[in-house]
């Protein structure tokens, strides 16, 4: 079973953004400890960064037919990308939404997102956890 996880804009910079925000993991180190905990969990996960709407858009098309679930931070897609949304209705996979900080708890126009409808579920607020969580609710999910 193959898992594509997906990371959008200055999810890149992790590590030196904002680390009192976003804690000191770099992205490299994250897809590390979800390599780590998919080879645990008996999955494969293609792991993919963009700045780009379209760019992730593009990718989550092409997981149809070769992945069986998607985990995404959406970063700043979050609250203003009905695409994305759509992109992940479109494709009828089971999807995650992760975020490092608790974005419930911050700036009002973090509170909403537009792809919390389409997901069967969202973790946030828990740092690299919420990757690691992530991943393993969504493998239960798919193995329901």
């Amino acid at each position: 079973m193959k898992i594509l996880v997906l990371n959008g804009p200055n999810l890149n910079l992790l590590g030196t953004r904002e680390p009192g925000i976003y804690g000191k993991a770099t992205l490299g180190e994250i897809d590390a400890a979800l390599a780590a905990l998919a080879s645990e969990l008996g999955v494969e996960i293609e792991s993919y960064q963009s700045n780009s709407e379209g760019a992730l858009i593009d990718k989550i098309h092409s997981a149809v037919g070769t992945c069986r679930g998607i985990l995404i931070n959406p970063a700043g897609y979050t609250n203003f990308s009905i695409s994305i949304r759509d992109a992940i209705a479109s494709v009828a996979l089971p999807t995650v939404e992760v975020h490092l900080s608790n974005i419930h708890s911050r700036e009002e126009f973090r509170h909403k997102s537009m792809i919390a409808p389409v997901a069967v579920g969202q973790i946030t607020g828990f740092g690299m956890d919420s990757y690691l969580l992530g991943l393993r609710a969504l493998v239960s999910h798919i193995n329901r």
